[in-house]
Parts: structure tokens; C-alpha cells; sequence
């Protein structure tokens, strides 16, 4: 099975473009966000009992995905827990099923983003305001913190933040951790 890594953080923060820049970079297989495929092809808005549904969608794409490659790296652009986030965040709650495959699944390394990036207009991102994104960020970087997965805090330009994530790969693979 591959390494896995997941790249998490707030909305606009880069999130999937260095997800899939790491993945070329590695040439290895990478997991799209399943929220922004699923939110698109909604024609209402999106309800609590939609998260569950996102949930398993990225779920079995990630489960796929490493039980298919034969590369050692799978990168992931973002994971459960922003699932969880968002949805105690917005409904005060997350559902069982949620938290129960957050405990069972397992990481290699967490690479968060910060919000030093230009909010990128977007249908599907909520919340632009820097004391709201600066939230989401602090409690992402609680949720790495506690998980005792190693985690590397991204920041700078596209450019600094492709190069400090590309670093935290090759040591996470030197140490086999």
C-alpha cells in the first residue's frame, strides 16, 4: 500500500493545485476533493445528509486509488476531517459514521496550507473573511497537531510552497516515516 499524504487546510488555500502539482512532481496517483464534484452536479444547495454522501465518495475514490497503484505515494487532496470540520462548523455536529472512519483510516503525513494565498472567488467557497478563514485554519492545525501524524505547515507563494512540500515528502520518505 502507498504512503499516503494528505494536503488539508481552509477553502482557497491551494489545496488541490499543489495536491496534483506533488503528484506529477512524484509520478504517482493523487485523489481529487469528491465535495466539489459531487456540490457541482447538485441543483440545490447542499444539506447535513449530503457530508455523508461526500464522505464515502472520497472515501472509496482514496480506498481505490491505493489498492490499485503500484506507487509508493498517494497524495490526497484533503481528507475527512475537513468533512468533520465542515459540518460541526455549519449544522454544530458530525455524523457518527463520519467520526468512526476518521478514527479507522491512516495517514503518513498532513501538509496544511495557510491562508497567505489571494481568496480565489469560487460558487462553492463559503467563507472569504480573513477572521473566518483564519478559524478554519487554526482548527485544522489542532486537528494535525493532535494526530500524531507527522505534519509540515505550508506557506509563501505557489512556487515556496510546491518546494517546501516537495522537501516534507523526501524527508517523510529518507526517515520512513
Amino acid at each position: 500500500m502507498p504512503k499516503r499524504i494528505v494536503i488539508i487546510g481552509p477553502e482557497s488555500t491551494g489545496k488541490s493545485t499543489l495536491t496534483e502539482q506533488l503528484a506529477h512532481y512524484f509520478k504517482t496517483e493523487w485523489v481529487a476533493e469528491y465535495a466539489r464534484e459531487y456540490i457541482d452536479r447538485l441543483t440545490r444547495d447542499y444539506y447535513e445528509e449530503d457530508l455523508l454522501k461526500i464522505a464515502r465518495g472520497q472515501v472509496m475514490r482514496e480506498d481505490t486509488k491505493a489498492e490499485k497503484t503500484n506507487k509508493s505515494l498517494l497524495f490526497c487532496d484533503t481528507d475527512l476531517y475537513v468533512i468533520k470540520v465542515w459540518s460541526e462548523y455549519k449544522y454544530q455536529h458530525c455524523a457518527l459514521q463520519i467520526l468512526t472512519e476518521i478514527a479507522r483510516r491512516r495517514y503518513d503525513l498532513y501538509l496544511l496550507t495557510y491562508i497567505d494565498v489571494p481568496w480565489q472567488e469560487d460558487p462553492q467557497r463559503e467563507h472569504p473573511e480573513p477572521e473566518m478563514r483564519t478559524y478554519f485554519y487554526r482548527t485544522y492545525r489542532d486537528i494535525v497537531m493532535g494526530s500524531g501524524i507527522p505534519w509540515v505547515d505550508i506557506r509563501g507563494d505557489q512556487k515556496v510552497r510546491f518546494q517546501q512540500a516537495v522537501k516534507a515528502v523526501e524527508n517523510m520518505k529518507a526517515t520512513g516515516s
